[in-house]
This record gives C-alpha cells, structure tokens and sequence, in this order.
C-alpha cells in the first residue's frame, strides 16, 4: 500500500525526527464494514498518538510504566476513521501520559522539530506534528488538554484543531484531566482537518461526554467561505497589561510576545483584513488567571486518573515486592517520570481536606468566570443579545520552537506561557491553529477560537486564508498523498 520511494523517505526523515513509537500496519481484527467508495479519506495512512488506544499497537502513553503494553481494543474516533478508508500507519510520541510542552518528557524517545533538528517539535503531541510537517502521514490524532496540539501545530507549521469539548468520543483516550482534554488533528491542510472532523465527530454511546452537534451548528460540508465576518482580536495593549499583570502568579513575562510571534501575528491580522473580515480589538479579563486555574484542574484530575497505574493490573512490575504497598511504590518509583510524579503531588495537594475551597473550588470558580468572559464575545447559553464577534484571533505560544540545554525554555516557564491556549479548554471551546509564515527559518502560528460547535466556520477562515496564502512546507518536504 505504501510505495518503496515512501518507505524510503519516511526512514531518512524518521532517524532525524523520531516522531514515532511504532510503524506499521496491523491485523484490526474482525471483519469491517466496506469503505465509503467516496470517502476523501479512502487510502490515507494516518498517525496516532499513543494515548490512544489501537488494536494490536503499543499503547505506552510514552511512559516506561505501560512500555510493552499492547491495545486490545480500537479508540471510536481511530474506528470511525478507518471505517472511512484510511489506515493507521503507528503511534507517534508524545509527552509522558500528555503532560508537557516540548514532547522531551517522552520515556521512550526524543522528537526533533523537522524545520530544525536541533528545536523541540512542541508538545505533547509533538510526535504528531513532526509527522504530519515532514509529511510522513497526510493527517494525525493528537490530543488537547491545555494546548497540546495547537501548540505543536504552531511550531511545525501544520495545521491543528481542537473540537468543541465533547463534540469527538474520548472512548479509548487514556485520561489525564477528563474536563479539560479532547482528542484533536493535525493535518497538512485546513481542508484535509476539515475532513477528518467531518469523520470522527459524533455521539458516541462508549463515551457519555460526547454528543451530537445541535441543528444550528455552520456545516461541515462547505469549502472555504468568503463571507466576511467580525474576528475579535486581542491588542498590543491587551497583551501588554498581561505581561505587567502580576495577579496570575504565572511568570507574566510569558505572554510577552517575542519579535518573530509578533510580526507573525500581525501579518495574520492584515491578511484577515485583506481578505474583507472585520478586525476588532477585545479584551478577555479572566486570562491573566486561566494558567493557574488550568494547573489546579488539571492536576487535580490527573492525580485521580492516574491512581489505576499500579503495576499490579497492568504496566511494568518490580522483579520483587514484600507486599502490595510495595509493589505499588516500586513500579511507580521506576515507571513514572518527574514531571509525571510532580502533578500527581500538586494534584493530591490541591484536592487535600482544607485546601480544595482554597485552591480547587476556587480554579472552578475562574472557569466558570473565563466561560463567561467568551460568552459575552462570542455568544453563549448566558448571553444577552446577539454575539460581539463570530471567531477570536490569538496567539498560540509566546515564542516559536524554542531549543534545548541553554536555548530551552524552563518547565516553569513553558507552563506558564500556556496562557493562550488553556482558556479554550477551560470553556470547552473550539479553536483551530494554522500557521500565517516562516520567521528567521522557523514557522509562526496563530489561532481562531469560536463558540462551542463552530468548527465549521473556524475552517471557513482558516481556509479561505490558506487558500489565498498557502502554508509554507518544512525543508526537503515532499508530499505524497493527494
């Protein structure tokens, strides 16, 4: 299915980037209902992250507690794909049990950004995007708990869309923090992401998180639009009273925008005018605190969900335990790496008896405020009147892939600069990531965030923007799917 030049392609651009655990087709089991003759997917191989279960594929989360561990069943959105016709081609690598931002917190491997080897691909599904920017599957799954694929889509220069929370089944998902994490593509074109959502959303009966989108949600089925709309944007001057906002306690100097991100950003600004959409500047007030409020979720849920690994039912086992409890400690001691095991602490910490009104009760009260603060922008359940804007314009990271050893940025401040892309998961909204140019040899992205349901209209722009300014293409990259 896949042609001696592809194979050989995909091995000289593999040993550079290590995007993926596993490589190679296997037997799904059982027999599946015939392809759609039609479908645009029919044919296409595709990467997925491993923390997302496959039949017969490594589901390691990129942790060495679950290394060898096999999938004995297929996630609803991977069957829904190769339903359509595509097939998965491995598992891409990622941040140990998703948490990260540069997929170097990988037990298993390290992945290089394919625009420059020596740069981190984003995370945590940065296995995916390297992927998909190298062009070694057209398309890939990822997931998004606080930017985890629009952060590595900005940084490899694909494109990357996180679906309204409960709009794609999160059935064969290993959970990190269920409020806040949806599964999500990268893709080498709008129209391609535009595609694969089409497939896999839905409700699912395995998932009671999932539903059906509601009748008035923008189809799914247009291409790109040329209707001009409103696009909300954050100012300098916003950005700038985030950056002197010492309240967030999260390294404020983070949102400051570094030079090539700006230039980057206002490019996107003049060729969306270009285009005949509206421009106008808005203010968000809950941002500044969307990081702190995002970790205490996050972390709080993750030290819930990850209490099942204990070696004793799955995962690596010491040699020898003197009981239960020991077993216990000795397999997560060895299996579980440090940035795993410090939100797993932070997570018991918050949820203490005393400190949840103090920490927790009170991050859910911030959610709830930010919710607000996009309802009265981009209309809502709560909202009075018609909608202020149909999309907001933000930046995804403050900088672009950043280095390692003295070029790395630190774990403190690579959660701090979540800013912009954790209060989508804090509202459960869409947003689609795209990049707008090449700065100084690396890609700049931005994102469009819209109200829950409206991917439709969030690929419109994005692709009448493609369209009119095609995304550039990583070095030596040589497509070979249609």
């Amino acid at each position: 299915m896949l042609s001696d030049e592809f194979l050989s392609y995909f091995k000289a651009w593999e040993e550079k980037i290590g995007a993926f655990i596993e490589f190679g087709t296997r037997d799904a089991g059982g027999t599946r209902a015939a392809p759609d003759a039609g479908s645009e997917l029919a044919g296409l191989p595709f990467g997925v992250k491993d923390n997302i279960a496959v039949k017969g594929f490594s589901l390691t989360c990129g942790s060495k507690l679950l290394a060898g561990l096999r999938s004995p069943y297929t996630a609803t959105a991977v069957r829904k794909l190769e339903d359509a016709g595509a097939f998965v081609a491995g598992k891409t690598n990622l941040d140990e049990f998703g948490m990260g931002s540069s997929t170097d917190n990988s037990a298993i491997k390290t992945t290089n950004n394919p625009w420059d080897t020596t740069r981190v691909a984003g995370g945590s599904s940065g296995g995916s995007a390297a992927a998909v920017a190298a062009g070694l599957v057209p398309f890939a799954l990822g997931t998004d708990t606080g930017g985890s694929v629009r952060q590595p889509a900005a940084f490899c220069g694909v494109a990357g869309l996180k679906p309204t929370y409960g709009a794609v089944s999160r059935f064969g998902l290993v959970a990190y923090a269920s409020s806040l994490e949806t599964i999500g593509i990268l893709a080498d074109t709008v129209a391609r992401c535009r595609s694969v959502f089409r497939v896999i959303r839905g409700r699912d009966p395995l998932d009671q998180t999932s539903r059906e989108p509601p009748d008035s949600a923008p189809s799914l089925h247009g291409a790109a639009s040329d209707t001009p709309r409103t696009i909300g944007v954050l100012s300098a001057e916003t950005i700038a009273a985030l950056a002197s906002d010492g309240t967030s306690g999260a390294a404020p100097e983070s949102a400051v925008l570094e030079e090539a991100v700006q230039r980057g950003f206002e490019t996107a600004k003049s060729r969306l005018a270009g285009l005949g959409h509206r421009l106008l500047d808005v203010e968000i007030p809950g941002l500044a605190y969307g990081v702190p409020a995002y970790y205490t979720i996050a972390t709080a849920e993750a030290s819930a969900n990850l209490a099942r690994f204990d070696g004793v039912r799955y995962g690596t086992r010491p040699e020898w335990a003197e009981n239960p409890e020991d077993l216990i400690n000795k397999a997560r001691d060895a299996g579980l790496g440090p940035e795993v095991r410090l939100r797993i602490l932070l997570g018991t910490f918050v949820l203490r008896s005393g400190f949840q009104d103090r920490y927790y009760l009170r991050a859910q009260r911030i959610r709830s405020g930010i919710t607000r603060n996009f309802e009265a922008l981009l209309g809502g359940a709560e909202q009075q009147g018609p909608a202020v804007c149909d999309a907001i314009l933000m930046p995804v990271f403050p900088t672009r892939a950043f280095g390692r050893g003295d070029a790395a940025l630190s774990p403190f401040a690579q959660k701090a600069a979540d800013l912009y892309t954790c209060c989508a998961n804090l509202a459960g909204l869409p947003a689609l990531a795209f990049p707008v140019g090449v700065e100084e040899g690396l890609p700049v992205g931005v994102q469009l965030l819209g109200p829950m349901y409206a991917e439709g209209t969030l690929l419109d722009l994005a692709e009448s923007y493609e369209q009119a300014h095609p995304f550039p293409r990583a070095p030596a990259y040589k497509s070979f799917f249609p």
